[in-house]
């Protein structure tokens, strides 16, 4: 039926830290006019371009950072560290190590099964599907919130989980309420 043990692969960690000291955004755009993006105009942060591990982090003034592209978080440390030596370049010295914060985790992988997504919209609770604009059925859990993307082929997106617990947690629970719903349609059919 349903795999239990997860096979979540992460995509995507979206971190914050503050550096607790204020930057030079125009300095720092100067000095790295390669990798960074700022248009103050038209958003207040700088996009700074790191190569390896491949990610962006959006820097602002107040010295806060949000990086999102790297797959753990060791990878947003790294990020992290090297952000703060390209800042030392530019005169901005940070003594503390920044408290990392993740966000948000994007993880896809599957729960091996051939979904009947009009049958789990019936189904389940907080669902959402029209097959007409996306096809894929959108299932929110409570606890952990979480949201899932669902597809036919039993394929997954899971967002808005911030460890890996949670993110196993939302698996688990994904896993047994649509195991729920399997029975559930297999008792209808014995009955007909």
């Amino acid at each position: 039926m349903v795999k239990s043990k997860s096979n979540l692969k992460v995509q995507n960690i979206v971190a914050t830290a503050s550096l607790g000291k204020p930057v030079s955004l125009t300095k720092l755009a100067r000095m790295h006019s390669g990798n960074t993006e700022y248009n103050p105009e038209q958003f207040p942060g700088l996009v700074l371009r790191v190569k390896k591990p491949k990610s962006a982090v959006l820097v602002f003034s107040s010295g806060n950072l949000v990086c999102t592209g790297t797959k753990s978080v060791r990878q947003v440390r790294e990020v992290i560290s090297q952000v703060i030596t390209q800042l030392a370049k530019i005169g901005v010295k940070i003594t503390e190590k920044p408290k990392i914060t993740v966000q948000n985790i994007v993880a896809s992988g599957s729960i091996n099964v051939d979904l009947n997504l009009n049958l789990l919209a019936l189904e389940l609770e907080n669902t959402e599907y029209e097959p007409e604009q996306f096809p894929g059925l959108v299932y929110k859990l409570d606890n952990p919130t979480t949201t899932f993307l669902l597809f036919s082929n039993g394929k997954l997106v899971c967002t808005g989980t911030k460890n890996r617990q949670q993110l196993e947690d939302a698996m688990y629970q994904l896993n047994k309420n649509v195991k729920a719903v399997l029975r559930k349609i297999k008792k209808k059919k014995r009955k007909r």
